[in-house]
């Protein structure tokens, strides 16, 4: 997310623990908020410190995927993975299908109803699973929960990717963070930008490595958990 957006962005919806989205992205109609602010999409930035190829093979798995348009955007782009998006709200679910029709290919699976937080998710594999912007617009309990279902879902080895905003060490990377920061804690209380090394100790305690940390456009960041073999 760009820096100079964050402090009036819309209020994203959470309804639900685990559910994360930009009101702007509201379905296909859109156009989708990276495409239109000419940026590349975050779920296809982040695929490469994953380690995911255009001409690699897999079943990735995407929580939060609210309105649907980085599965749409990430389908093409890397032709030999299949796509299983998730999300626990009834319309998101509705635009990630349309983004899928629109997009014509069969690589995009219907998208699960899928709460983040809960004990069993309806899905038992995955060979990655990415999670966009989601952790600081959710309860931290959402991102517990995420970190436990990934761990049960992914082979060793398996990358767990998560995309946005992270202090370091205590501290904003920027100015507009702090700001984004303090607008969301003012929408919900439970919500807020995480700090990397909690993210990482819960992270730990499910098995995972340390994470590899990749400097992303906007001041974001992409983090790769591995799960330990």
């Amino acid at each position: 997310m760009d820096g100079a957006e964050r402090p009036g962005r819309p209020a994203a919806r959470a309804g639900h623990a685990g559910e994360c989205r930009d009101e702007r992205d509201a379905g296909p109609a859109g156009g989708g908020a990276a495409a239109a602010r000419g940026r590349p999409d975050p779920a296809a930035a982040a695929a490469g410190p994953a380690g995911l190829s255009p001409a690699g093979a897999g079943f990735p798995g995407g929580l939060a995927a609210g309105a649907g348009e980085h599965a749409a955007y990430c389908a093409p782009h890397f032709p030999g993975l299949i796509w299983q998006p998730s999300d626990p709200d009834p319309a998101a679910r509705a635009s990630i299908a349309a983004w899928a029709a629109q997009a014509t290919l069969n690589t995009i699976r219907p998208p699960l109803d899928l709460d983040a937080a809960a004990a069993a998710w309806p899905s038992d594999r995955a060979d990655a699973v990415l999670c966009i912007n989601m952790i600081h617009i959710a309860p931290w309990e959402a991102g517990l929960g995420l970190l436990r279902g990934a761990a049960r879902l992914l082979p060793p080895g398996g990358p767990l990717v998560l995309y946005g905003p992270y202090r370091r060490g205590g501290a904003h990377t920027a100015p507009s963070n702090a700001a984004f920061d303090a607008s969301l804690r003012a929408q919900d209380p439970r919500w807020g930008v995480r700090n990397l090394e909690d993210v990482a100790e819960a992270a730990a305690a499910q098995g995972f490595g340390p994470p590899e940390v990749t400097e992303m456009p906007a001041n974001n960041l992409a983090l790769v958990f591995r799960r330990a073999g």
